[in-house]
């Protein structure tokens, strides 16, 4: 296993605020991992965080997303075998999370 990914996103939403964007663009993730060929097998809740699974070229990557007042953590645990991509990866949650929590 590689050293976990991990992307900190802040915000100026709050904690409330920055969970219902996330809580409601969930499926808006599972549509783009749909379309890039990718699944998103469990996303579950606990207090503020949010605990997930996504398969991938029969891999099977896991992480946690984690609500603070004012950022977001994300920590994704791939095999070494994706890891190499882990660049990309976390271009991809940076952009796509900071798009999700920028006040509107």
């Amino acid at each position: 296993m590689a050293k976990p990914l991990v992307v900190v996103i802040p915000h100026q939403l709050g904690r409330a605020e920055a969970r219902r964007r996330l809580e409601n663009g969930i499926g808006q993730a599972k549509e783009m991992l749909q379309k890039a060929g990718l699944s998103m097998a469990d996303a579950t809740w606990s207090g503020d965080r949010l605990s997930f699974l996504v398969a991938a070229m029969n891999q099977r990557v896991d992480g946690d997303i984690d609500v603070e007042d004012d950022a977001v953590r994300v920590e994704v645990r791939m095999p070494l075998l994706l890891s190499l991509f882990a660049h990309k990866i976390q271009q991809i949650v940076s952009q796509n999370g900071t798009k999700l929590l920028t006040k509107q």
